[in-house]
């Protein structure tokens, strides 16, 4: 049995956050290969915080593509793969990567995409620059500065899913609780996420 896994944050160095965006993932190749969009851009999220064109582009010229980790759930000790391809397109960050098979989490996590129990991407960042509207509480974000991106459980965006994805079921029981457990009462600002 392994031992429990530390909270996310004691993982993540200071003044990182964790993002879960948009990520609807493409069908997976037999090669581990898969594409999605890891952010979309102009949309709030549950967090509260919307992503604006080109908030990552200083990032991924001074990062490339290599220097952006694919985590599991956002565990630092859990590499599963590499991105192949990062960029920003008119609808966001759009992402190709492979799941490295001869790891033995990324070969579990290969088969839960398979099966359709994980299909969400989320993101890694520090915010460099960004503004955060007084009577919305939007913060919207211009400048990211990308550390990783992972596949997860539970994007930000529920709707953020792998499109054969049957819309029933025990799934989407699942994405309406993630949305009750993170909607705010009506009419009560969102806080800042804090992990």
């Amino acid at each position: 049995m392994r031992p429990p896994l530390p909270r996310r944050e004691a993982l993540l160095p200071a003044g990182l956050a964790v993002k879960a965006l948009p990520g609807a993932l493409a069908p997976v190749e037999a090669d581990g290969t898969f594409r999605g969009y890891a952010a979309l851009f102009n949309r709030v999220d549950l967090g509260r915080d919307l992503i604006l064109p080109g908030a990552f582009a200083r990032s991924l010229a001074e990062r490339g593509t290599g220097g952006v980790r694919m985590l599991f759930q956002h565990d630092p000790a859990e590499p599963i793969g590499v991105w192949l391809d990062l960029a920003e397109d008119a609808t966001g960050l759009l992402v190709r990567g492979r799941i490295t098979q001869e790891v033995a989490r990324a070969r579990e996590v290969l088969a839960l995409l398979r099966a359709g129990a994980l299909d969400g991407l989320s993101i890694g960042f520090r915010a460099v620059e960004g503004t955060t509207e007084p009577r919305s509480r939007v913060r919207r974000l211009s400048r990211i500065d990308l550390w990783e991106i992972s596949i997860v459980t539970f994007p930000m965006q529920p709707e953020a899913r792998i499109g054969e994805v049957k819309q029933g079921g025990l799934a989407a029981a699942l994405r309406r609780g993630a949305r009750r457990l993170v909607a705010p009462p009506a009419g009560r600002p969102v806080p800042a996420p804090t992990f």
